[in-house]
């Protein structure tokens, strides 16, 4: 894989850098409710700061807002002042919703240029956003010396790692609602595992058709409930005997066991999605077996992406006990696709 030049070679001494984050972050209120993308992006500040960087500009896109009236409600105003909190420095700015110009989303390269005027260095930290050529992630890159963030870089190296020579047992984790949205990662990674295991609304779809070539492993048991509703009657019943009309909304515990002792063998892991509403406790314990099994397992390299997985994770307390929890998102599973992410090739090689 393609290695794009670090910001650890650039020279940022009294000079303006700007750097694209991924400051996408929840609000609540006019505050932001999680601060998790904002401390991803501190390594790489903080070292810019060290460095003697005489300002630095950081961009980002916040929602997606449409109209004029979504400026006040997607400011960056509290991502700022969370980011002072964190790293006190009046050398760091956060500018304006880059989403509130529509030439950004278009690549348009005179916004690219009305961003980087004073600037001397660009830097992209936002693996998050890299899939998509837009102006803050792709036409910039061309205008000014570009680097690669302290993030970007360990995103890079830690999803690399499983496209390259693994450990084995290799075994993928992918569940969640569609097959549509990571067939694409479950064919070119999928077909690199030893096991792959399918859980979530996923499961019903490859049982019904299964598009991959690879034999997959599904689930034999579900928690099964007569509507989808939170406190709806539920029970766990063999696959094959889902009562007519009832919902599968979570793996049962006899595929809970198989998935976790699968786990527990392995020695690389790659973990995309949930087993079922995890949202809803009573529908959590599918997600919650495979997270523990995954953290469980200290003798294996294991990557977790995808939100729900890491909120999953996350709420568990147990996010630390993995090797990487990947902020990327969409990035991550083009990555893993076996495709040029926009954002990185548009930076040097190392």
């Amino acid at each position: 894989m393609r290695i794009p030049r670090s910001v650890r070679d650039a020279e940022v001494a009294g000079k303006v850098v700007l750097v694209r984050s991924d400051l996408n972050v929840p609000l609540n209120e006019g505050e932001v409710a999680d601060d998790t993308r904002i401390r991803a992006s501190l390594p790489t500040l903080r070292l810019l700061l060290e460095r003697d960087a005489r300002e630095v500009r950081v961009c980002s896109h916040l929602g997606r807002p449409k109209t004029s009236e979504d400026r006040e409600k997607y400011s960056m105003a509290p991502v700022q002042q969370r980011l002072g909190g964190l790293l006190p420095d009046g050398r760091i700015n956060v500018l304006e919703n880059t989403r509130f110009d529509p030439r950004e989303t278009k690549n348009d390269e005179s916004y690219a240029h009305e961003l980087a005027e004073g600037c001397d260095v660009y830097v992209n930290d936002a693996f998050g956003s890299a899939h998509r050529a837009h102006a803050s992630t792709e036409a910039i890159a061309h205008l000014l010396p570009a680097y690669a963030g302290l993030l970007l870089e360990q995103e890079l190296q830690n999803l690399g790692r499983l496209l390259g020579e693994v450990e084995r047992p290799f075994v993928l984790v992918s569940g969640g609602a569609k097959v549509d949205d990571k067939l694409g990662v479950l064919q070119h990674l999928g077909g690199r595992a030893d096991t792959v295991l399918i859980g979530g609304k996923m499961a019903e779809q490859i049982r019904a058709e299964n598009p991959l070539d690879f034999p997959v492993v599904v689930p034999t048991d579900v928690v099964a409930a007569e509507a989808f509703e939170e406190d709806a009657e539920s029970r766990v019943t063999p696959y094959d005997e889902l009562p007519e009309g009832w919902l599968g909304l979570d793996i049962g515990p006899a595929t809970c066991k198989r998935f976790a002792d699968e786990l527990a063998r392995a020695k690389t892991i790659f973990w995309n999605g949930p087993m079922g509403v995890f949202e809803w406790p009573r529908f959590g314990e599918g997600t919650r077996a495979v997270a523990e099994a995954v953290a469980a397992n200290e003798g294996a390299f294991t990557v977790v992406g995808g939100a729900d997985s890491i909120r999953a994770l996350t709420e568990m307390g147990l996010v630390d006990r993995v090797d990487w929890a990947s902020t990327g998102g969409g990035a991550a599973l083009e990555l893993l696709e076996g495709k040029e992410l926009p954002g990185v090739a548009a930076i040097p090689s190392a």
